[in-house]
């Protein structure tokens, strides 16, 4: 169940953790398709037996702009925002990729309010997200994500 937040309160809750997505399974068939929706075929993510045998993961592993590419549903799953008529993907900030996602592996979001700017109809929201995968170490991606959330 997502975290509800009224839009009028989002100022007021700059600095905090705000709420953790649930957990989302990154298997073969998710980075096959990934794959094949950007034309990044290389063999680290799609050849299963080439990485058994050259691979210092052992496994593929996902593409780092495929967990990039998780953030919006993290979020929608993680937050509702009361009063918000339309949310757009503005950009994105700092971005990096600390560890490897093998396949199989579960991860989440842990959702930070950076900051809260207004801006002519709305609210530009800076999400710092960690994207942690479930007992890895190190989290598989750490951003900043820019939202702007219209009235």
């Amino acid at each position: 169940m997502p975290e509800r937040l009224p839009f009028d309160k989002l100022p007021g809750l700059v600095g905090q953790e705000i709420a953790v997505s649930d957990w989302f399974l990154v298997d073969q068939a998710r980075i096959g398709g990934f794959a094949e929706a950007t034309e990044d075929r290389q063999w680290i993510h799609v050849d299963p037996e080439r990485c058994a045998r050259e691979s210092p993961f052992g496994a593929p592993v996902a593409h780092g702009f495929l967990t990039l590419s998780l953030l919006p549903a993290m979020l929608e799953n993680a937050i509702l925002i009361e009063g918000m008529r339309m949310g757009l993907n503005y950009g994105l900030n700092k971005v990096r990729f600390p560890a490897p996602l093998p396949v199989n592996s579960r991860v989440r979001g842990r959702w930070t309010l950076a900051a809260a700017e207004p801006f002519g109809g709305g609210v530009q929201l800076t999400w710092a997200v960690t994207v942690e995968s479930e007992g890895g170490g190190k989290p598989v991606c750490v951003a900043d994500f820019l939202v702007r959330a219209y009235v």
